[in-house]
C-alpha cells in the first residue's frame, strides 16, 4: 500500500512539475476527507528516491531475516535502504500513523465498541446486510453487503417482506415480494400480481462466487497521475464500504449502468427482461477471499431462500480460481485436490437441496485457464509504469509474489512449468465439476455444467475490433473485466436458451404491460 501511495505521490509531482509537497496537497485536496490517512506522509517523501527506498525508510516496509528483499522498482544503483532515514530524520513524523495502523484492531477491546466489532465481523463473515433491521437478509441500504449484492428490500420492518418470496394472497393490498407488482385491478377486481405472474415460472438468481464473481475492481484513475483528478475518488467511500467489489455491474447479478467502463449486461438482466415478475429477485453472495473447505455452514447463514415459501432459484456456483490460486510460495501443495472438491462441492449441493425451493436449478461452471494473464499482460505497461514506462505486469506480479499476497502464484509467474501446472490442477477441478453434473441427482434442483467462456469472450472481442488485454482488469492484472463480464453474460444466456431452455423459464406475455403500468405510476 505504501509503494503504490507513494508512487502516484512521485508521478504527480512529475506530471505537474511541482514539488512532492504540492503533489501530496494536490492528492490529499482529490480524497474524501476520512480516506486521507496517507496525507501525513507529505514530508517523508523524495522525489529522488524511489517509492521501494522510501518505504523502507518509513519501516512500513522491512525484509525479513533469510527473505528476499521485495520491491516493485528497480533497485537504486548504490543501495539507500538502510541509510535513508539518517538522510530524512523527517520520516518519525510518521511513527504515529504507523502506531495508528497496528493499533487498529484494539479498538475492539473498549465495551461501548466490542458489539459493534462482533457484529461486523459476524456481517463480514458471513456476507450478511449490516443495516438489516428486520434480519430477513436484504437490506434498503446499497453497501456494506446491502442492496448491491441483494434485491432491495421494500420494507425493512417486515421479515415477511422481502425479494424473491411467492406473493400473499396475490399482494392484493401490498407488495410482499418486492417486485413492485401490487394492488387489485379496479377494471375487474384481479390483483395485478396473480393477472401478470401467476404461471410466469418466476425465478431469481443467486451467485457463490469469489473475487471474480464479486467483481472486484480498482480504478485505473486512482493510480495514474496523468487522468487523476478531483473527480477520480468521488466513489471511493462506495467501493471502499463494498469492500472493493462492484456486484451492482458484475456478469450475474450487476443491474445498474456501468460507471467503471464498458456495459453492463448480467444474468439477472436478462431474466427481469424475460419476465417482470423476477425484479429485485438476485443475491450475490460472493468473496474476495477463498471459501472455507465445507460452505454449507458458511451457506447456512448468507443463503436467503425459503423451500416453502419463496420462488425457485438459479444458482450459480462460480469459484473460478480460488481452488488453485493462493499466494503461498508452495502454491502447488495448497490447492484443493480433485477428491477434496468432489467432497466440498457435494456437501454444498446437499445443502443446497435441503433449502432450494423444488424446481430450482445449479449451472456448475468451471475453472478458468489462467494462463491467459500472463500471455497477454506480462510485457504491458502496468498503469504505475505508463508515465515512464518503468512498471510492467511481470514485475508488479514479482512484488506481489516475494511479499506472499499474490492473488495467484501459480499463474501470475514467469515460471512456464508452474503456470502449466496450474492450469492442469485446474482442469482437473473443473472435470471433477462435469463428472459431479453428470451423475449427481437431488430432489429439488437439477444441475448443469459449463467452462468458463473465456476463449468464446476474446473470439467475441477480437470481432468486435478489441484486444485481449482489454478483457483483464488493468490494475491487479487478475480479474476479468467489465468488459469480459458484459461478453460472458451474452454467451452464458445463449448456451442456457439453446442447451437448457426450462433453466431460463418461459417468457411472459405480460411484460409490455406491466411496463406501461408502471410508467402510468411514475415508473414507481
Amino acid at each position: 500500500g505504501c509503494v503504490l501511495v507513494v508512487s502516484v505521490i512521485e508521478q504527480l509531482a512529475q506530471w505537474h512539475n511541482s514539488t512532492v509537497k504540492a503533489a501530496v496537497e494536490r492528492l490529499c485536496d482529490y480524497i474524501p476527507g476520512k480516506y486521507q490517512i496517507m496525507c501525513h506522509m507529505s514530508r517523508c517523501i523524495d522525489k529522488e528516491m524511489n517509492a521501494d527506498v522510501v518505504c523502507h525508510s518509513l519501516r512500513l516496509c522491512k525484509q525479513d531475516p533469510g527473505q528476499p528483499l521485495c520491491h516493485l522498482y528497480s533497485p537504486p544503483k548504490v543501495s539507500c535502504y538502510t541509510t535513508c532515514e539518517l538522510m530524512h530524520p523527517s520520516t518519525f513524523i510518521f511513527l504515529p500513523l504507523q502506531k495508528s495502523f497496528m493499533g487498529f484492531s484494539s479498538v475492539c477491546a473498549f465495551p461501548l465498541l466490542a458489539n459493534l466489532c462482533e457484529k461486523i465481523k459476524f456481517v463480514l463473515r458471513n456476507k450478511l446486510p449490516f443495516e438489516d433491521f428486520d434480519g430477513d437478509k436484504f437490506s434498503t441500504f446499497p453497501t456494506l453487503r446491502g442492496y448491491h449484492w441483494r434485491g432491495r428490500d421494500c420494507n425493512d420492518k417486515n421479515t415477511t417482506v422481502y425479494p424473491g418470496r411467492r406473493p400473499d394472497n396475490w399482494d392484493a393490498k401490498s407488495d410482499s415480494n418486492c417486485n413492485g407488482i401490487w394492488g387489485v385491478d379496479p377494471k375487474d377486481g384481479i390483483p395485478y400480481e396473480e393477472k401478470f405472474c401467476k404461471g410466469a415460472d418466476s425465478r431469481g438468481v443467486v451467485l457463490l462466487g469469489d473475487s471474480a464473481g464479486a467483481h472486484f475492481h480498482i480504478p485505473p484513475e486512482w493510480m495514474t497521475a496523468t487522468q487523476m483528478s478531483a473527480k477520480s475518488f468521488a466513489n471511493l467511500p462506495m467501493a471502499f464500504s463494498d469492500e472493493f467489489d462492484w456486484p451492482q455491474f458484475s456478469e450475474i447479478t450487476g443491474f445498474l449502468n456501468s460507471t467503471i467502463g464498458g456495459w453492463t449486461d448480467s444474468l439477472y438482466l436478462r431474466l427481469r427482461k424475460r419476465n417482470r415478475c423476477n425484479h429485485r429477485d438476485l443475491q450475490n453472495i460472493s468473496q474476495n477471499v477463498y471459501f472455507p473447505n465445507n460452505i454449507a455452514p458458511y451457506l447456512s447463514f448468507s443463503l436467503a431462500r425459503n423451500q416453502l415459501l419463496d420462488n425457485p432459484a438459479i444458482v450459480i456456483y462460480a469459484t473460478i480460481g480460488n481452488d488453485v490460486c493462493n499466494g503461498e510460495r508452495d502454491t502447488l501443495a495448497h490447492m484443493t485436490t480433485p477428491k477434496e472438491m468432489l467432497s466440498n462441492v457435494v456437501q454444498a449441493l446437499r445443502y443446497l437441496d435441503s433449502r432450494l425451493p423444488n424446481g430450482s436449478h445449479v449451472i456448475l461452471t468451471g475453472l478458468v485457464d489462467g494462463r491467459f494473464l500472463w500471455d497477454n499482460l506480462h510485457d504491458r505497461y502496468h498503469p504505475l509504469g505508463q508515465l515512464n514506462k518503468d512498471v510492467t505486469y511481470s514485475q508488479v506480479y514479482s512484488f506481489l509474489d516475494c511479499l506472499q499476497v499474490s492473488p495467484c502464484s501459480g499463474w501470475l509467474t514467469p515460471n512456464e512449468t508452474l503456470r502449466n501446472l496450474t492450469s492442469e490442477r485446474a482442469l482437473q477441478l473443473s472435470n471433477v465439476l462435469k463428472e459431479i453434473a453428470r451423475s449427481e441427482k437431488f430432489a429439488n434442483f437439477d444441475i448443469f455444467y459449463m467452462d468458463f467462456p473465456l476463449r468464446q469472450t476474446a473470439e467475441e472481442w477480437r470481432k468486435m475490433g478489441g484486444e485481449p488485454w482489454q478483457l483483464i482488469e488493468p490494475v491487479d492484472g487478475f480479474h476479468p473485466s467489465q468488459i469480459a463480464a458484459a461478453l460472458g453474460t451474452g454467451i452464458t444466456w445463449q448456451k442456457a436458451l439453446h442447451e437448457w431452455p426450462q433453466v431460463l423459464g418461459k417468457e411472459n406475455p405480460f411484460n409490455d404491460q406491466i411496463e406501461a403500468i408502471f410508467k402510468d405510476q411514475g415508473g414507481h
